[in-house]
């Protein structure tokens, strides 16, 4: 009797795995493709904002930092709930919340209104990107990491690159409304996908650190509101000194009840001693500080500077956003091969140097090709350090912390954005104004050189991580 030769059978679960992370990818790639995306699809719908709704400076502001501002705050506190509840439900509770949102987004008939989902918005985003990043730690091992987070990069990239010119194809070819409309459909179609395909994961942490939840939530408010209002306000004003001040006071008590009170801390400061963690936020806060400054600068500029259409600005800006599309991936998996590092470092130079370049050459009747070459040199910066910080966060911890890091990542990162976007309106209504194209241009100009200099600092600051990030 003749044996039949079988081969070995895999277990289930190791049969189903090279599935269940393509689908993780793919989820989680879509959910911060839609949270990038809301951070800069507005950004060339200002001025038909401003027409429509005949909003001031400071309303356009909001439009935008509404959104940074609560997902700035509440990403611990989404990360915390996903360790806690389950990172997959989770996921789909931000899913439902931000989809709500953009459908309230859409209804809004004035500028308050638009506020005030673009609230519930950043709630909804708070949840679902931190859990992106976890979602796909927990999925991969960490010597295949580096490429799903560069993919994962390249997605929230894709975001970046699409957001300008699909607000201005959609702003133009049908109305402002209908850049929060296409987030309902893909929401609504993600979420029965997300509860099935995703495999559910927690944290290391058996309860909510509640009084942290609270502590951070304040602190990181009060941090933020400062520079939102500074610009109208004043930054010596009564208002933003008190903000900073209740910022400071309750982000140090948070950490004092981390390090003394908390059972559970949500937040284990021994992380902060580890040289990759640190080094990577806090590239991170530089990187976004001087990314959305610039964004919220650059597609006004073109408008109102040089004179294009929402379209033709958002086509023109591709060469700058598109970039991460097609780097990230690469810089991820090289990353995975020769440290994070250089890619911090490298990309942040490149990120300083074009958009100095591009501050230098700007001035009234400057044609397009000679922005060219700057936009794409920034735009290679940009692709190296999404990927790179990423991995650097995660893989300088524990697994078990993956929620936590990326959690912390993510706050620094909206936190980078509000006080970019700020200071750039600062610098902008100091050296020019809304008056004429030529002081518009002055005033971006001016706050362009800004945002190169954030940059830079990164920069100095990625010298000092290390070469290699390890838990």
């Amino acid at each position: 009797m003749t044996e039949t030769l079988k081969a070995p059978l895999l277990p289930a679960s190791a049969a189903q795995a090279p599935t269940r992370r393509g689908w993780t990818v793919a989820l989680a790639g879509l959910g911060a493709l839609l949270c990038s995306l809301d951070v800069v699809v507005v950004a060339t719908a200002l001025p038909a904002l401003q027409a429509d709704f005949g909003a001031s400076l400071s309303e356009l502001e909001w439009t935008i930092n509404a959104y940074n501002l609560v997902f700035a705050c509440l990403t611990l506190t989404g990360a915390a709930l996903g360790d806690r509840f389950g990172r997959r439900r989770m996921y789909v509770v931000g899913l439902a919340v931000f989809t709500l949102a953009s459908a309230a987004a859409a209804l809004a008939s004035g500028p308050g209104q638009l506020i005030g989902a673009r609230l519930l918005q950043g709630a909804g985003a708070a949840v679902l990107l931190p859990l992106t990043l976890t979602l796909i730690s927990e999925a991969f091992p960490a010597e295949k990491r580096g490429v799903a987070i560069g993919m994962w990069g390249g997605v929230t990239g894709l975001g970046v690159a699409a957001g300008p010119v699909l607000g201005g194809a959609v702003t133009e070819g049908l109305s402002w409304q209908w850049i929060f409309w296409l987030n309902v459909p893909i929401g609504l179609a993600m979420i029965p996908l997300a509860a099935r395909k995703l495999r559910e994961s927690h944290g290391t942490r058996p309860q909510l650190d509640l009084v942290g939840l609270v502590l951070a939530a304040v602190g990181l408010t009060g941090l933020a509101w400062a520079p939102v209002r500074a610009p109208e306000a004043g930054w010596g004003s009564a208002e933003v000194l008190a903000a900073l001040a209740v910022g400071v006071v309750f982000v140090a008590a948070f950490l004092g009840w981390e390090k003394n009170g908390a059972r559970c801390p949500m937040l284990p400061l021994s992380h902060f001693r580890r040289r990759g963690f640190s080094t990577a936020n806090a590239s991170a806060f530089l990187l976004f500080a001087s990314l959305l400054g610039a964004l919220f600068m650059i597609t006004q500029l073109f408008q109102l500077g040089l004179g294009y259409s929402p379209l033709e600005a958002g086509v023109r800006i591709l060469v700058w956003n598109a970039t991460p599309l097609l780097i990230a991936p690469i810089a991820g998996a090289l990353a995975d091969r020769f440290g994070t590092r250089p890619f911090m470092l490298g990309g942040l130079l490149l990120q300083a140097t074009g958009l100095a370049l591009l501050a230098w050459l700007v001035e009234p009747g400057v044609g397009y090709g000679s922005l060219v070459v700057p936009l794409i040199v920034a735009g290679v910066g940009i692709s190296m350090v999404f990927p790179s910080v990423a991995n650097a966060v995660t893989s300088s911890v524990p697994l078990g912390d993956a929620g936590v890091a990326a959690g912390v990542n993510n706050a620094l990162r909206e936190l980078g954005g509000v006080f970019g976007i700020a200071i750039a309106a600062a610098v902008f209504t100091t050296y020019g104004g809304y008056g004429s194209p030529e002081s518009f241009i002055d005033g971006a100009g001016a706050a362009l050189w800004v945002t190169a200099a954030a940059a830079a600092v990164g920069a100095g600051v990625a010298a000092f991580a290390p070469s290699r990030a390890r838990a």
